[in-house]
């Protein structure tokens, strides 16, 4: 059974330690980290996962990004992951657990979630899916198969664009 906290209370070179071991430490040369380049994870929807005896073994991060149209216009999205277990606690349901929590905090009508990963899974449990992001480009290589939204009416996403770091302009925090 996993304990679900606020990924905040962990401390951060954990974190970083569990993330090196679920996906190699050559890991910031993917896409994923090209497209959040510059931004924090936001800390009420990211979590950690303890197994019974406490350890650390799960993190999932979710973050601001946007999917720049052709016209320049800038539409925010959540980006969920990276998703990390550690490898020899895998298919225990640490995942999904952690999945369930962060698409759990978000509120109703949230802002399209966007990630990279597998369509079946993704799709299957949590409603991502591939469809709409047909047109949109990544700040990398990645498999247009494996780019997933999830979204309450995936009609009002732009078919295409580039997916980057959100970036708040001048103007909106002027309006602040």
């Amino acid at each position: 059974m996993a304990t679900i906290v606020p990924l905040g209370s962990i401390d951060p070179a954990l974190v970083e330690e569990l993330l090196d071991r679920a996906f190699g430490p050559d890991r910031h040369a993917r896409t994923a980290y090209r497209i959040r380049e510059g931004t924090a994870w936001l800390p009420a929807l990211s979590f950690a996962a303890a197994d019974d005896e406490g350890y650390l073994v799960g993190t999932i991060q979710l973050w601001p990004v946007a999917l720049t149209d052709p016209e320049g216009r800038a539409h925010p999205m959540i980006m969920v992951g990276p998703v990390a277990v550690v490898p020899e606690r895998q298919q225990e349901g640490f995942g999904k657990a952690l999945m369930l929590a962060a698409l759990g905090a978000l509120d109703a009508g949230a802002l399209p979630q966007v990630m990279i990963g597998d369509a079946d899974y993704y799709g299957r449990f949590f409603g991502f899916s591939a469809a709409p992001t047909a047109g949109w480009h990544c700040p990398g290589p990645f498999d247009p198969a494996r780019l997933l939204v999830r979204c309450d009416n995936p009609a009002i996403l732009p078919a295409e664009g580039m997916l980057g770091p959100w970036r708040e302009t001048a103007s909106e925090r002027a309006e602040d």
